[in-house]
């Protein structure tokens, strides 16, 4: 698992942490790590050019101090000083050490660009100068930030102005939930963690993301006495005469994802398609009319509705005979619209319900103006928690970043993304691994970011730098999780 602290946690490890060393221990622990990095991202030290950017406040100092170390093996540093201020010792180190201070044309001609100037707790974006150094670095150098690139909000990873776009960042002590969700990460490009000894001091995250083998330790496991009701019954509500292949993908990304049994139940031309297409499928055929009775198909561990089944009344009442189902709930696609309509829906549920909209659904569940997506997408974490909280029920937001949030702030970041899944039918595909995941046993949580996890990790087998379609992440999601073991 790797974990991500909020700034004020930091703050807190670092001020109980230097209270037992030498002043000056943190920093200097930080600029070795730091320097290392730089070392290994350039062809040589020896000759090399490397540029600080250098802000007033200790990332400034950090920057300098690393750059005295690569000063010290023959690189030739220049600091640009854009604070009012500069750390005193790291400046004194730096020039000591062979370093000079140069004027920004320096950018133009660097190897390698040292993003000091904002750390954690800077916020907005860079200043007009600082912006227009950042803005002349040269194509051709690397450029690596400190802790988090200049501009990018540590805690929410919002960008609201200019900043910095690192291809790497080395944090310390412990990822940062800005440098997670993007924009921020997309901004951070490879993040390096730096040990400095903050670890006892960290109070338990509440942000984090799941690697290969966090998941294969929680997908459920098969023994020898299992059958296909112990691996999971998951109904599926999906599909119309209007939108057909919602059903279809929504089943096979419950079936390929390990569910023992999939009921779906469908009006009759998608749930023809299914039965020709899934034949291990059970199919209850509704009729289209009030009278039906969902629950009737059978008894299920999990509940998946929404894909494809429209927003009108007959669609309510289908979400409505689900939620009132006391078994685990995905709702999903249409039933997101539904449920916007009439969140009192879910008020009543006991059990665990995962919800997951894309950031314009998010944005009608939580009552905001269609105008407001755009805000939705640059504010992921505090979005997603908030609907969370108001609906009581775990979020799974996708999108460029997909987080997934529980009603009491738990928050996991999926680190397996791809823009290639951004095609039609790749989230009932997801709703369907969810649901697998869900009548296997696993909670809300644990379901939802694990199927985060597959569903990323099936499309980037499929793409492989080349367009796809859901079919091809239904086919991958075995590749996915025979990868965790490799």
């Amino acid at each position: 698992m790797r974990f991500a602290h909020d700034v004020a946690a930091v703050r807190a490890a670092e001020t109980a942490l230097m209270a037992e060393l030498p002043a000056g221990t943190l920093m200097e622990r930080a600029s070795f790590g730091l320097a290392a990095t730089c070392a290994q991202l350039l062809d040589r030290v020896y000759g090399s050019r490397v540029v600080l950017l250098v802000g007033s406040g200790d990332n400034g100092g950090d920057a300098l101090y690393a750059g005295a170390v690569l000063a010290r093996r023959g690189a030739v540093v220049e600091a640009v000083l854009l604070g009012l201020t500069a750390h005193a010792g790291g400046l004194a180190a730096l020039l000591s050490a062979g370093g000079r201070v140069g004027d920004r044309a320096a950018v133009l001609r660097a190897d390698l660009v040292l993003d000091g100037i904002v750390g954690i707790g800077g916020s907005g974006g860079l200043r007009p100068e600082a912006a227009s150094v950042v803005a002349d670095i040269s194509a051709a150098a690397t450029v690596v930030a400190v802790d988090v690139p200049s501009g990018v909000d540590a805690d929410t990873g919002v960008v609201s102005g200019a900043a910095v776009r690192a291809h790497v960042t080395v944090t310390f002590g412990t990822s940062k939930p800005g440098l997670l969700v993007d924009p921020g990460a997309e901004q951070a490009g490879v993040v390096e963690l730096v040990d400095i000894g903050l670890g006892p001091y960290l109070p338990t995250a509440t942000v984090s993301a799941l690697q290969a083998l966090d998941v294969a330790q929680v997908l459920p496991a098969l023994t020898a006495e299992s059958d296909k009701y112990r691996r999971g019954v998951v109904g599926i509500v999906a599909g119309s005469a209007t939108y057909t292949g919602a059903a279809l993908l929504a089943t096979g990304g419950a079936l390929r994802a390990g569910a023992g049994m999939v009921r779906l139940v469908s009006v009759e031309h998608p749930a023809s398609l299914v039965r020709a297409r899934w034949p291990e499928a059970v199919v209850t055929v509704l009729a289209g009319s009030p009278s039906d009775d969902v629950l009737a198909a059978g008894q299920v561990q999990a509940w998946v509705v929404g894909p494809g089944i429209g927003v009108d009344a007959y669609a309510e009442a289908l979400v409505a005979q689900v939620l009132g189902a006391a078994v685990p709930v995905v709702v999903d696609a249409d039933a997101l619209t539904v449920l916007a309509r009439n969140p009192s829906l879910v008020s009543q549920r006991v059990a665990p319900t995962v919800l997951t909209p894309h950031a314009g659904e998010l944005t009608r569940l939580l009552g905001l103006d269609p105008d407001a997506r755009a805000d939705v997408e640059a504010r992921r974490l505090s979005h997603a928690r908030l609907a969370a909280e108001r609906f009581g029920a775990t979020v799974l937001l996708k999108g460029s970043t997909t987080v997934v949030c529980t009603p009491d702030g738990l928050t996991r970041v999926n680190p397996t993304g791809t823009s290639w899944l951004a095609t039609a039918g790749s989230g009932d595909v997801l709703s369907g691994i969810t649901g697998a995941l869900l009548a296997g046993g696993l909670t809300a949580l644990d379901a939802a970011s694990c199927a985060a996890y597959l569903h990323g990790a099936a499309g980037r087998a499929a793409a492989q730098g080349a367009p796809i379609v859901a079919d091809d992440i239904i086919a991958n999601i075995a590749t996915a999780i025979r990868s965790l073991s490799s």
